[in-house]
This record gives C-alpha cells, sequence and structure tokens, in this order.
C-alpha cells in the first residue's frame, strides 16, 4: 500500500525519559583536560545514541557490456518514508523545503546487531539490509568493502557508517518486505544509472548524504569516472595516468 502522509498519533516526549526509546539521549557537562593538566569549564554536551551504535550502507550496482563497447553502470536505491524528514513541515525553518519531503530515495542500509560481531559480520549484516529493504537475494562473500567507515554528525550522535558494495542483476529485485515496522510500508527497489543517481544527490533530489558518499566511493572502486562518463581503461594510456582509483578487491 502506498503511503501519502504520516500523521502523529501520539506525542510521548514530555512522559518520557531520555532512555526510554529507540534513541538514547545523554545529557553530559564535560571538561577538557589539557597536556599540562589543567582543565577547561564545564560545558554542555548532548549525545545521541542506541544501542546498536554502528550501522552499514551498501550499494548494489550492476556493470553491463564489456571492456570492448560501451558499459553501463546502474545501482539499485530503495525508496521509503522518513517521517523524521517529513515532520520538519511543522517546524519554523527559514529555508525550508518547497514541498515536505515524505519518502526518500537511499542505498540498503541498517544497524549491526550483536548477531553480526566477528569476521564478515559487517557483509552479512550488508547482505540481510539488501534482501530486506531492496528484494536481492545477496551471498555475503560477495560484499567488499568501501573504504573507513564515517560518523555522519559526530557533533551529536556517536553512530558510525560502514560502507560497502555488491555487484548484483539489477533485474532480479523482489519484494522489499522491511523489518515489519510500518515504518517500512511502501518500501520499493528503484534502479537508475549511477550518472543520474549521482546528479539527484548534487540537486539534492536524492537529499541522503551517506548515499552520496557510497556512489563515489563505488565509482573509485570500480574505475568509474563520472565527470568523464567514462572508465578510466577506455581512456588513452597518458590520460588514464592522470586519475588513480582504488580498485575493488
Amino acid at each position: 500500500m502506498d503511503v501519502v502522509d504520516v500523521e502523529i498519533a501520539e506525542d510521548r516526549t514530555e512522559s518520557s525519559t531520555c532512555q526510554g526509546g529507540f534513541l538514547r539521549l545523554r545529557r553530559l557537562r564535560l571538561r577538557n583536560v589539557y597536556a599540562d593538566g589543567t582543565r577547561s569549564a564545564p560545558y554542555a554536551c548532548d549525545v545521541m545514541s542506541r544501542a546498536q551504535v554502528d550501522a552499514v550502507a551498501v550499494v548494489l550496482y550492476e556493470v553491463s557490456g564489456s571492456s570492448h563497447g560501451p558499459r553501463r553502470v546502474q545501482v539499485m536505491l530503495k525508496e521509503g518514508i522518513r517521517p523524521p524528514v517529513y515532520l520538519r513541515k511543522a517546524k519554523s525553518i527559514e529555508h525550508r523545503e518547497a514541498v515536505p519531503v515524505l519518502k526518500v530515495l537511499e542505498i540498503a542500509a541498517g544497524v549491526l546487531e550483536a548477531k553480526d560481531a566477528g569476521p564478515r559480520g559487517i557483509e552479512q549484516r550488508a547482505a540481510d539490509e539488501a534482501h530486506e529493504e531492496c528484494g536481492v537475494a545477496v551471498n555475503a562473500s560477495k560484499v567488499v568493502d568501501l573504504g573507513g567507515p564515517s560518523f555522519p554528525s559526530p557533533g551529536v550522535t556517536d553512530e558510525r557508517v560502514h560502507f560497502r558494495a555488491v555487484p548484483i542483476d539489477v533485474a532480479t529485485a523482489g519484494h522489499a518486505h522491511g523489518d515489519g515496522s510500518p515504518m517500512e510500508h511502501g518500501t520499493r527497489a528503484v534502479v537508475m544509472d549511477i550518472d543520474e543517481a549521482i546528479a539527484q544527490c548534487r540537486s539534492g533530489a536524492i537529499p541522503d548524504m551517506k548515499t552520496e558518499i557510497a556512489l563515489l566511493r563505488l565509482c573509485d572502486a570500480i574505475g568509474y569516472l563520472p565527470q568523464l562518463r567514462c572508465f578510466r581503461d577506455d581512456l588513452p594510456p597518458d590520460l588514464a595516468a592522470r586519475y588513480t582509483t582504488r580498485g575493488i578487491a
């Protein structure tokens, strides 16, 4: 069923504690400790967290064609509702969106759970999220690392995001069954050329920061140059030498 609106059924803010929900808020007073042993005056610092601190974001992609002809890079994103973004419509914001954003296109992602500990645990979680959010069956052994993790908003949250990628057949998308929560009702897979996806990130049509970062990391990993719309090995050797890509395992 397509979701067209989200309404507040109950606001439990006033009756809840900082530790009572999915997100936990620590209201702290901190002091800096300096090299000479002195300390700063106390200052306020709020830290938003959750039981599962880290997350994984995975780019599902397909490279079609061959080095002997035109190649095409497509990515599979998922579209779903994002209530926190949509509820901005009720706030007084100077530079607000022309139209409230209810649905967001983004790459598949999810929090790391206790069972994801140990070697290849992140890769297994990436595979699980690909199936849950895009309906694609992925072998965890095919998931590859896209570089070091990042903190999306280190001033307010301790969340860290790990970036991964996995090649798929974009025609195999099935039903995105989600995690059972109404927040994932109406989630669907969307396939587009990577150039278009990057362009939409830059224009704000895809307003998800991790998606833009992951798409650009994928380009670097597979040797695709989005600014030229070709692969590095499509270029003459002297020109290709100007571009460094990290390669992908």
